[in-house]
């Protein structure tokens, strides 16, 4: 059975992953003034409300698409608090008939780095897409070059695969390599207790 994706909020104790939608822009913008959080990425440096607001047309057309469904990262607030969006994060590379797909496009503003915000957002998504909807593999892909992003993705418990070589033109003209991991179904009980001891010592 093909894997059935809509948009869906998704609620932790310390955030919560709401669909993207254009007017989260401003918000956003507020956390993306770091060249650090795009120095990996292929989109350059969203520093601007017109350039997110370009970034968001652009995954929302992927989300028509079929390929990605991009969540913002809200901090998660009492009763009717008001809704700081603190990052993004993303399915990506969606392949319903075969049950797979990538968590990524991930950042947090910087005081929300290394912090449960971080595990906890990774945790609902890898939550979400095992528990609701089938999945039997989640991929992660980060560059060789970020040695940083590759010891947090082996800390959530994915397996390293392997590296795939000049697969990535950047923006810069930069032609990337890039590492990838897993998880598959048969494995994600035990990364599921590694993250939920990981978030109860948080």
């Amino acid at each position: 059975m093909d894997m059935v994706i809509q948009p869906t909020t998704l609620n932790g104790i310390h955030v919560r992953l709401v669909p993207l939608q254009l007017e989260h822009a401003p918000g956003l913008v507020a956390h993306s003034n770091d060249e650090e959080i795009w120095r990996y990425m292929p989109f350059g440096f969203v520093n601007t409300v017109e350039r997110m607001e370009a970034l968001i047309a652009d995954l929302l057309g992927r989300q028509a698409r079929g390929t990605d469904l991009t969540f913002a990262i809200a901090l998660q607030t009492a009763g009717d608090g008001p809704t700081e969006l603190i990052g993004m994060t993303r399915f990506m590379s969606i392949e319903r008939h075969h049950r797979g797909l990538e968590v990524g496009g991930s950042w947090l503003g910087k005081p929300f780095r290394r912090t449960a915000c971080n595990t906890e957002a990774k945790y609902l998504l890898f939550k979400h897409a095992f528990e609701t909807l089938g999945c039997v593999r989640l991929q992660l892909k980060t560059d060789v070059r970020n040695e940083r992003s590759q010891r947090a993705i082996e800390r959530l418990g994915a397996v390293r695969e392997g590296i795939l070589r000049n697969n990535m033109i950047m923006q810069d003209g930069f032609i990337r390599s890039s590492v990838y991991y897993s998880i598959i179904d048969t494995e994600w009980p035990s990364v599921r207790d590694r993250l939920e001891a990981i978030l109860a010592g948080s």
